[in-house]
């Protein structure tokens, strides 16, 4: 093989590898670091949490490398089918899933999955899809079948109950709608019947979901009970003042008031040790993550990759702000995860594959750009 030869096939191999968006990629590692800090002291009573998020960072760092290598035109070829297995796999739950504290949500297929979790991409993949071919000539029978694509797997996903990732999936959805061009009447339509509504959704609501509600607006009326993660997470971020307690002074989360301080209440722990300028920082590094994201969005080449890269990074916002909104006691408690933060593993795949659909579009438009 000779030198020409060999330089071809280096940057055929480099082409493979060197696949991550470098802006996006350091925010990313500021905030993942950030999260290790913050689950180091959180975690302190629970050995080997660190070392397990070690280990899930790893795994959608590798889902990342994968995804970010897939083109665009191969994302395409997989709408449909992931969409299908998606919305297949949530209809076998229904009928023969495994109950887990009281909830229907996981399947067993020689291991125990959570296929809820596959239409936080596979919605957003498939209506980009199918805009996209209509693309030139949408009409408002177009947003109809898209709605109606949406309503499947959200009401399946409600049903379970999970209205947490039921809220993420229907987030996803709408986004892609809505960044397809859905007039703004007409939402401010849907908001007007949302409303009126109101009183038939109560009615249809679980029991623990009406408290959940009731607890945003009087915490006070249990505080032993429904009330405690409200309360004691406010307590915590409000007893950060504006530097905080310092690293692993959190009082809250050390004398163990707040519940799940390594999962969905990681952010209280942070707000408790590292005050308002902490807090400052974090939201700082989000707007990076989310204003690259969108950047990356209006620079994509095809209707498909840009409701896609749209989608994906609203879905990062929503994440952040219904996770930091319940964690401050403005939203229900409604189990969503700090982006890139909180401990667990499926949370960190799915929002590493959306990270890695991201690099994917970005680096193909630079591809065919030159």
């Amino acid at each position: 093989m000779n030198l020409t030869d060999r330089h071809a096939v280096w940057q055929n191999i480099k082409s493979h590898i060197a696949v991550f968006d470098g802006a996006l990629s350091l925010i990313m590692f500021l905030i993942l670091s950030v999260g290790i800090i913050t689950l180091y002291s959180a975690g302190i009573d629970f050995p080997g949490r660190v070392e397990d998020q070690l280990r899930n960072i790893l795994v959608a760092f590798v889902i990342m490398w994968i995804a970010a290598n897939v083109s665009p035109q191969t994302l395409m070829r997989f709408a449909i089918p992931a969409y299908a297995l998606g919305v297949s796999l949530l209809i076998a739950v229904a009928v023969f899933g495994i109950v887990k504290k009281g909830s229907r949500r996981w399947i067993n297929i020689g291991m125990v999955i959570q296929p809820s979790e596959i239409m936080k991409i596979a919605m957003p993949l498939m209506l980009a899809w199918y805009f996209q071919k209509r693309e030139g000539m949408i009409s408002w029978r177009d947003y109809v079948v898209a709605a109606l694509l949406l309503a499947l797997p959200v009401g399946l996903i409600i049903r379970q109950p999970d209205l947490g990732t039921g809220t993420l999936v229907l987030a996803a959805g709408f986004y892609v709608i809505f960044l397809a061009g859905l007039s703004w009447r007409v939402l401010i339509g849907l908001a007007v019947a949302a409303g009126a509504s109101l009183p038939v959704l109560w009615s249809v609501l679980h029991d623990y979901q009406r408290q959940r509600v009731m607890m945003l607006i009087d915490p006070t009326s249990d505080p032993l009970g429904k009330g405690f993660h409200i309360i004691q997470s406010t307590i915590a971020v409000g007893s950060g003042g504006v530097l905080g307690k310092g690293w692993l002074k959190g009082t809250q989360a050390h004398l163990e008031f707040i519940p799940e301080r390594t999962t969905d209440f990681i952010f209280a722990v942070f707000s408790e040790e590292f005050g308002l300028i902490g807090n400052c920082v974090l939201l700082f590094l989000y707007m990076l993550l989310i204003g690259r994201g969108m950047m990356i969005a209006v620079n994509a080449p095809t209707m498909f990759t840009r409701l896609l890269a749209g989608s994906i990074t609203l879905i990062f916002f929503t994440y952040a702000f219904v996770n930091m909104g319940m964690v401050s006691g403005i939203l229900p408690v409604v189990g969503v995860p700090l982006p890139f933060m909180s401990y667990g593993g499926t949370a960190l795949v799915t929002l590493g594959l959306g990270a890695g659909i991201l690099m994917s579009i970005q680096r193909h438009r630079k591809l065919i750009q030159t």
